[in-house]
């Protein structure tokens, strides 16, 4: 265990080659019909977004402690917090940012008109665990006014308390009321209300050291509050794990998708923009942040995924790629995708530093 946390902390918090820092664009391809464009190369390790009601980007990072905000129109971000542990979340709500920091949600109040002298981060009287494995968060508000919150396994597999780990929690905005609403997810780091129904839906990273090809990263959705997901007795919906399996996997919600093993699959979103074809309307983009110790790489790109009105599994396929090159060059790993609000698809890169927007400008059928 300890020399798997020393491989992921050289991974994640070492300094970037100069060789592969900055974005690739001839290398990115998209769909014919879309076009892919630098928005801006000076965010270091960008993670999570969401956008403000004026429509402020702002980016939380896995690195430097930094949360950045960017007006529209503009390439260079304001710093608005620095010095924090891990800001990898952010969400917008009634005129506030909160902000993951490991242990703590903090809140930066009425902060588009404060962008260029921010408040201070004020933390809600909430705490969670100070583990650094699967420790960063992604947080959003959901459709009920609850802040969700995501706390991963302090581990690659173990068996940690269920009310602190390895599940999915809500609270009011002032942090108030918190509850566990799903269990057995073992590193959720993107998740997404659907239009339609109201239900949620997350990635879940598959545990490791179990071979190349399994188990696959999952595709959920909680279509009740209570539902467990399987970690760490079952994996992919059908991998019972070797030590720890206590229960069948019949006991447990089977993903509505295996999304592939080791592909890193992180932030998602449903397309509820009106700028793409109209077949891209309830799709699910999700992004690869991509492999770290597989034989061979995997992952590094955005994928798009179909749903059929049951919400079952229509199709997967590559949306946009060229980030992972011939030779396993690595260009940049994809962190998280946002719909902005003109339609267009941004997605975050945190090796280049970078947030990129896909935009069309094809024939609408």
């Amino acid at each position: 265990m300890r020399r798997l946390l020393v491989m992921l902390a050289a991974l994640f918090l070492a300094p970037l080659p100069p060789a592969i820092a900055g974005p690739a664009l001839a290398q990115l391809k998209v769909p014919d019909g879309f076009r892919i464009e630098l928005l801006s190369d000076q965010l270091p390790n960008a993670r999570a977004m969401a956008l403000g009601a004026r429509g402020t980007l702002f980016v939380g990072s896995n690195q430097a402690g930094r949360v950045y905000a960017l007006s529209p129109g503009e390439t260079r971000p304001r710093v608005i917090a620095s010095g924090l542990q891990l800001p990898v979340g952010v969400a917008f709500h009634n005129g506030d940012l909160y902000v993951s920091a490991v242990s703590r949600i903090l809140v930066l109040r009425d902060i588009e008109t404060h962008l260029d002298a921010p408040p201070q981060p004020e933390p809600l009287a909430v705490e969670f665990p100070g583990d650094f494995a699967h420790g960063w968060k992604f947080i959003a508000f959901g459709p009920d006014g609850k802040l969700y919150v995501p706390v991963g396994a302090p581990c690659n597999i173990c068996r940690p308390d269920p009310q602190r780990y390895a599940n999915l929690q809500r609270m009011n905005a002032d942090g108030s009321g918190r509850e566990v609403v799903a269990r057995g997810i073992r590193n959720s780091v993107g998740f997404d209300w659907n239009p339609d129904s109201g239900e949620l839906w997350f990635t879940d990273n598959g545990r490791d050291m179990l071979g190349d090809d399994q188990p696959s990263d999952e595709l959920n959705r909680l279509s009740r509050p209570g539902q467990d997901f399987g970690y760490p007795d079952c994996h992919a919906g059908d991998i019972a794990d070797p030590q720890f399996a206590a229960r069948p996997c019949s006991d447990f919600v089977a993903p509505v998708a295996k999304l592939g093993a080791h592909v890193a699959a992180l932030g998602l979103r449903f397309y509820n923009g009106r700028q793409f074809p109209a077949e891209y309307r309830g799709n699910l983009f999700i992004a690869e942040h991509g492999s770290w110790n597989r034989s061979h790489k995997v992952g590094y790109r955005v994928v798009r995924v179909q749903l059929n009105a049951d919400g079952s599994l229509k199709r997967q396929s590559i949306f946009a790629e060229g980030w992972l090159q011939p030779g396993e060059q690595v260009l940049g790993r994809p962190a998280d995708v946002l719909v902005a609000d003109d339609g267009s698809l941004l997605v975050s890169d945190d090796l280049a530093g970078a947030v990129y927007r896909i935009s069309y400008h094809g024939e609408q059928p």
